[in-house]
């Protein structure tokens, strides 16, 4: 496995960092509007920050004095290709099961009938 989806992966693993994310796809925010929500201290909630830029699920911006945060769609759309390989296994099985009960039920049909 490419060892950025790893990253992403383990850096989804956390509920808060998956919380930071929703928040971010709403657009920018600063640190201290990122830990607003959270019973948290503000370098805990740097750490995960920096655990979602190590994955380049964030990035860092410059304004003014401040530095927001922003979403990175980039590895958001590895994660939805990387899933994506995996739906079209389940699309063609369950076809394949439409298929088999289809043919089964017509089976059946057509015992009755008998």
């Amino acid at each position: 496995m490419d060892s950025s989806l790893d990253a992403i992966f383990s850096a989804l693993s956390d509920p808060t960092r998956r919380a930071i994310l929703q928040r971010l796809a709403r657009g920018k925010a600063t640190v201290a509007e990122l830990a607003d929500p959270f019973e948290l201290s503000q370098p805990a909630i740097s750490k995960h920050l920096k655990v979602l830029e190590q994955a380049g699920l964030i990035r860092s911006g410059r304004e003014a004095t401040s530095r927001p945060r922003e979403l990175q769609p980039d590895a958001l759309k590895k994660i939805s290709d990387w899933i994506g390989d995996y739906r079209r296994f389940w699309d063609q099985s369950f076809d394949r099961l439409d298929g088999y009960l289809s043919k089964v039920q017509g089976y059946e049909d057509d015992k009755s009938e008998d």
